[in-house]
Formats: structure tokens, C-alpha cells, sequence
């Protein structure tokens, strides 16, 4: 019982820290009575994220439209769309040139022998290239294409956040040009939506502990810590880069756009980047995103509404620098020392497709391999990276929800908004301790 007093962050970080210890005892044949412990960690923590992923179409469209008809005027609707546009651009740019740095001093695929005798590169070839398949530039044009849906409902059914966006964004805007007997009934209808899911989340988000501690040792059981050997310069290499995005450049643009205290801003959104980290999907914490947002850090649901959901499918700080910082490394474990110019390809192309890598099979190795594809690097390079992209896809998870978050912060700022990040910002019923 003493446990449930706990905050709902601390909650969470005792589940972690269990969840790492019990998934190394169980490992990957673990048996209880006759029961594989992996697969029933797997099957809590698929219900816990089916249940976040339940919410994200019905909140993504209420939240955008009611978003978009509550700034109402098209002049306020194209600062605020110029605004989160450009700090997208900006900290991922950021995010990317960070990890451009760290990997060229660092240079963690730089080993004596050769890529054969010390990274295996020809095993896993053949099986890499029949899964990724031919990709190229047509996946970039392809994420553009996404953008504007030819069946809205299919798009929904599809998970494709950009076409739900677009269409959310039409909507909204033309919400506020029709009749208002009909405009104060649409409006009344889908906020009440919005309503609705954010209780279903606080519902859901009282079970966030046991769905992030099955999530999570699940994924330890799986991979172990074996699996890092090989790679452990790579992989702090990415750790030490998202670290300088989370810890350093991230709470400046707090500091000195937003003019907050990173520290408030870090405690306020902490359930939220738990949940990122445990569920390793943007799009899935959405909902506890807002929750956050909204109601610990004080930002108005206008500028929540609009701003988080865009974040969650093209704002991918933590993914664009992984991105950059795993093709560098494939390309120094084949001894390949890539141009100014060639770097400049890879910085941009990590950009372009961090913008829709949610939307592509096979998430960011598809990414990736395009990039490879673009500057003649072997696609089965990819397959060095597969024995630690989980555990780095959770952290570059966490970073993407951080830097939507603090764009909210940032963007609400500016646009005059008040009483954000003060003492005593109200909480909603599951981050709150319960009295006795």
C-alpha cells in the first residue's frame, strides 16, 4: 500500500529498475510451472501499449481540429504553424549535429582487423537485404505522399499520422468558416472527445507502472546484456549524444527562448518520458504528453492541441541523430572515411526521413538504409546495429517526447501565454499522492 502513496514518476522508476533485474533473471527461456515468463511479460506489456494506442487516433483528430478552430483566425493559425515548424527544423538540425560530432571524435566502428573477422558484416546480408527490400528516394517522396490520405478512414486504420494530420488540420480550419449553429456543434462535439480520452489516459496511465515493468523486463529477457559486447562504443556513442541533446541543448532553448526552468520543465513532463522510454513510441505517449503538458506545466490546451500531436509524428530529435551517428558508424566499420559533402547528404537525409520514419515498415532500419542507400554504403551494415536498436530506440524515444514537450513550453512563451512552469501547477488524479 505504501507503494501506491508514491508520485506516479516514482512509481515508474521502481518499476524499471525491477524490471531490469527480473528480466536478467528470467532470460529468454525462462520457465515458471510450465509458463514462459518472456512471453507473459510480453503479453502485459503488449496489453499496456495496445491500450495507449487505442487513444491515438481519436486524440490526435479531436485535439488538432479543436486545436486548430480554437486559434481560429488564418493569420494566428500560420505564426503558430511557422513557429512549430521552425523549432522542429531547428532542434532537430541540432539533434543531428550533435551526434555528426561525437561520432567523428569518438569514431566507434574505427578497429584493428578486419569488418569480417571483428563485425561479422557478410552473416546476416542476405536476410537483411530480403527484408528491408529496394528502398531509395521513392520512400522519401513516399512520406510526402502520405501527407494527403485518399481515404481518410484507411489512413486511420493505418496508423498514418501524417495523412490524419492534414486532414485534422483542413478541418479545423474550416470548422471556423461554416454557419455558427452548425460550427458551435461540431466544435462541442469533438471536444467533448477530447475530454473523453484525456479520462481514458488517466484510466489507463493508473496501470503505467505494471505495463512499463512488463515492457521492459521483457526486452532485457530478450536481449540480455551479451548482445552489447561488440558494440559498446557504438552504443555510448549514441547514449553520450543523446545525453548532450537531453541534458544540454534542449534545457538552453528552455532557458533562454522559453525562459523557464529546465529542471520544473524536466519534473513536470518525467511521467511522460518514463512512458516514452518504456513503450519506445512517440506516438503511443502522446496522451500522457498532453496529460503533462496541459496540466503540470500549465500550457494552454490551444497551443497542446496544435503543437503535440504535429511533434509526435515529424519532431524526431532522438531518431534523426541516431540515424546520422549509425550510418557514420557503419561506414568507419567498413573503412570507409566519408567527404564533407557525402556528411552534408547524410545530415539532410537523416532530417528528411526523421520527419515520417513512424510511417515507414520497419521504422528507423528502413531509414537508415536509404541513407546507406544514397551514399553507397552496403545495406548489410544495418545488421550491426540490430543487436542494441531496442534499447536505443527507448532512449531516443525519451528525447523526442523531451523536445516535443519543450516545444510546447517554448511556443506557448512566445506566444504571451502565462503561469507555465510556476509553483504549484495542478496535476491530474494518477500523478497526484493520495491522502490518507
Amino acid at each position: 500500500m505504501a507503494l501506491m502513496k508514491l508520485k506516479l514518476h516514482w512509481q515508474i522508476l521502481i518499476a524499471l529498475g525491477l524490471a531490469i533485474v527480473v528480466g536478467l533473471m528470467v532470460g529468454a527461456d525462462g520457465m515458471l510451472l510450465g509458463l514462459d515468463l518472456a512471453s507473459a511479460l510480453t503479453f502485459v506489456g503488449q496489453l499496456f501499449l495496445n491500450a495507449l494506442k487505442m487513444l491515438i487516433v481519436p486524440l490526435i483528430v479531436s485535439s488538432i481540429i479543436i486545436g486548430v478552430a480554437g486559434i481560429g483566425d488564418s493569420e494566428d493559425l500560420g505564426r503558430l504553424g511557422g513557429k512549430t515548424l521552425g523549432y522542429y527544423a531547428m532542434t532537430s538540425t541540432l539533434a543531428i549535429l550533435v551526434g555528426l560530432m561525437v561520432v567523428n571524435l569518438v569514431q566507434p566502428g574505427v578497429v584493428e582487423g578486419s569488418p569480417e573477422e571483428v563485425f561479422g558484416l557478410s552473416s546476416d546480408g542476405a536476410a537483411l537485404q530480403e527484408q528491408l527490400g529496394d528502398k531509395g528516394a521513392d520512400d522519401i517522396v513516399a512520406i510526402f505522399l502520405r501527407m494527403i490520405p485518399t481515404n481518410v478512414v484507411a489512413a486511420a486504420s493505418q496508423g498514418q499520422m501524417l495523412g490524419l494530420i492534414f486532414f485534422s488540420l483542413l478541418y479545423g480550419f474550416f470548422l471556423t468558416r461554416i454557419p455558427n449553429q452548425y460550427a458551435e456543434a461540431q466544435y462541442n462535439f469533438w471536444n467533448g472527445m477530447f475530454e473523453i480520452m484525456m479520462r481514458i489516459t488517466d484510466l489507463v496511465m493508473r496501470f503505467a507502472p505494471i505495463g512499463v515493468f512488463a515492457l521492459v523486463a521483457a526486452t532485457v529477457a530478450e536481449t540480455g546484456l551479451a548482445a552489447f559486447v561488440p558494440l559498446v562504443a557504438f552504443f555510448f556513442s549514441v547514449v553520450a549524444a543523446l545525453a548532450i541533446h537531453f541534458f544540454i541543448t534542449l534545457p538552453l532553448l528552455l532557458r533562454f527562448l522559453g525562459g523557464v526552468q529546465p529542471i520544473r520543465h524536466y519534473r513536470a513532463v518525467s511521467p511522460a518520458l518514463l512512458t516514452a522510454f518504456s513503450t519506445a513510441s512517440s506516438s503511443a505517449t502522446l496522451p500522457v504528453t498532453m496529460d503533462c503538458v496541459e496540466k503540470n506545466a500549465g500550457v494552454s490546451n490551444k497551443t497542446t492541441s496544435f503543437v503535440l500531436p504535429l511533434g509526435a509524428t515529424i519532431n524526431m530529435d532522438g531518431t534523426a541523430l541516431y540515424e546520422c551517428v549509425a550510418v557514420m558508424f557503419i561506414a568507419q566499420a567498413y573503412g570507409i572515411e566519408l567527404s564533407l559533402a557525402t556528411q552534408f547528404i547524410v545530415v539532410l537525409l537523416a532530417l528528411l526521413t526523421s520527419i515520417g520514419v513512424a510511417g515507414i515498415p520497419a521504422a528507423s532500419l528502413v531509414a537508415i538504409s536509404i541513407i546507406l542507400t544514397a551514399v553507397g554504403l552496403p545495406l548489410e551494415g544495418v545488421g550491426l546495429i540490430l543487436a542494441v536498436d531496442r534499447i536505443l530506440d527507448m532512449m531516443r524515444t525519451a528525447v523526442n517526447v523531451t523536445s516535443d514537450s519543450a516545444g510546447a513550453v517554448i511556443i506557448a512563451k512566445s506566444e504571451g501565454e502565462t503561469g507555465i512552469l510556476e509553483d504549484g501547477p495542478p496535476q491530474p488524479e494518477w500523478a497526484q499522492t493520495p491522502t490518507q
